[in-house]
């Protein structure tokens, strides 16, 4: 039996929907067991850290899935509003001292739910506007990919600065999609990617 034009798009929107959820997944995940100033602390020159990048990540959805597909987000003092890019353009990476841990994971699990149904109510070649890009007009087909691009650009960030926070490493919950060594072992092996990187030279 051939699939119907509403059967195909129904099996596209579940792939769509499933990589996206397995990356904001993985991305909240980065956050367990940490304290609230190792989730906060800047660990790189840019300042990047673990809960500016999981609220980056809740207002880039609801931007993308909601605003701009004339869905505004219900509770809008619960996210970064333009005056507040306005007056500091890095205001979605941090949390401010009235946000915690479980108040911007709450936020971010919330968006998914809000942006789901964004997905789920219109067919994929709905047309958004985006306002922030040149060529505004976009298909919700081509916002869904964009944003699984970008959350899963700030999941592999992610990766990086909680093994900088307290070397946790792991692709996912109970994969760490790496060797099993022990300290020993991975000591040897970074010590040969900088005896390589020595002979390479400058």
């Amino acid at each position: 039996m051939s699939q119907t034009p509403d059967d195909v798009e129904l099996e596209q929107k579940q792939i769509l929907k499933k990589y996206l959820q397995e990356t904001r997944e993985a991305l909240v995940w980065k956050l367990e067991g940490l304290t609230e100033k190792q989730a906060r602390w800047p660990l790189v020159p840019s300042g990047n850290n673990l809960l500016g990048i999981v609220k980056h990540c809740a207002n880039i959805e609801i931007g993308y899935l909601g605003e701009c597909f004339g869905r505004p987000w219900p509770h809008p003092a619960e996210i970064v509003s333009q005056e507040d890019w306005e007056k500091d353009p890095q205001a979605d990476w941090y949390a401010t001292e009235d946000e915690s841990v479980a108040s911007v994971v709450d936020l971010y699990r919330r968006a998914w739910v809000f942006c789901d149904e964004t997905v789920d109510a219109l067919p994929l070649g709905t047309v958004g506007r985006v306002p922030w890009w040149k060529n505004g007009e976009v298909t919700l087909f081509r916002i869904i990919v964009h944003v699984t691009d970008e959350i899963a650009r700030h999941a592999g960030h992610a990766d990086i600065l909680r093994e900088l926070t307290d070397r946790s490493v792991g692709l996912y919950a109970g994969n760490t999609n790496i060797p099993d060594w022990q300290g020993d072992q991975m000591a040897a092996y970074v010590d040969k990617l900088k005896n390589l990187a020595e002979r390479a030279g400058n």
